[in-house]
């Protein structure tokens, strides 16, 4: 299937690696022209030539910046005045209880996965509008639809992404641009890599017996591939996916227990 993509141009929020560089390969295989973004410009480097290398059709371009930092915001829009599809993303905030969400705490978990992704969109909305074509898919979280209480912070600051995209969903659909969520959920990605450690210091456990329990809690019994998630993400990119907006596809093996 051709999603309709060859030459729309693609800025892919912290791409470096993980989940956002998953989506920037699916994307170029898909004929769209790629923006990496990070903070570790070698590490941008890297992932530009290997990309480059894999599809040579297509161009592909990076920005060292950090999303965090209203500066480098400024840097990206001036770099880019103007695309087609915005991948959304960032690392979340470190797992904790309500004794650790202190005032900076929860700022900072605002700063990185909301006020980002929200300032990008609506720089880049108007002209998405006016050329009548535009897809923007914020990667939020499972727990955004099953709150954890020791992911409590980044579960907030993801909901409120996701409560912004819907209000302006239903706005700009007649202008062919929407907005959708992808709620990963047990990818096998760096992030994932990071719970795993924490759970064998926690528990005491070795990295086999932790890798297992965590398998076990998935109704597939297995991680899902960073693969799978970037080819989901491509599909709402794509022309066909039109009428699909203001939505939360979930990724997660089938685990989520609710109805809607």
């Amino acid at each position: 299937m051709d999603f309709g993509i060859q030459g729309k141009r693609a800025f892919i929020c912290a791409s470096s690696q993980g989940l956002g560089l998953a989506c920037a390969r699916a994307l170029a295989a898909e004929g769209a022209d790629i923006i990496l973004n990070g903070r570790d410009a070698v590490k941008l480097q890297d992932v530009n030539a290997t990309l480059r290398a894999a599809f040579p059709a297509i161009n592909v371009d990076f920005i060292a910046a950090d999303l965090t930092v209203s500066a480098d915001r400024t840097r990206i829009l001036s770099a880019y005045p103007d695309i087609d599809i915005l991948v959304t993303n960032n690392a979340g905030p470190q797992p904790g209880a309500l004794q650790d969400w202190h005032e900076q705490a929860l700022l900072s978990a605002m700063e990185a996965n909301f006020i980002p992704a929200v300032q990008l969109i609506r720089a880049w909305l108007p002209s998405m509008q006016l050329r009548g074509f535009g897809r923007i898919v914020n990667i939020t979280s499972a727990m955004v639809k099953s709150p954890h209480y020791m992911m409590g912070l980044s579960t907030s600051a993801r909901t409120a992404l996701t409560a912004m995209c819907k209000a302006i969903s239903g706005e700009v659909a007649k202008d062919n641009v929407t907005l959708n969520n992808l709620l990963p959920e047990r990818i096998d990605t760096p992030r994932q890599a990071f719970m795993l450690q924490r759970l064998m210091v926690q528990e005491g456990i070795d990295r086999q017996t932790a890798r297992l329990r965590n398998t076990q809690s998935i109704a597939a019994r297995r991680y899902g591939t960073a693969e799978e998630f970037g080819a989901a993400c491509a599909f709402l990119c794509s022309q066909q996916a039109s009428f699909i907006s203001g939505q939360n596809l979930q990724l997660d093996g089938g685990s989520y227990a609710g109805l809607i």
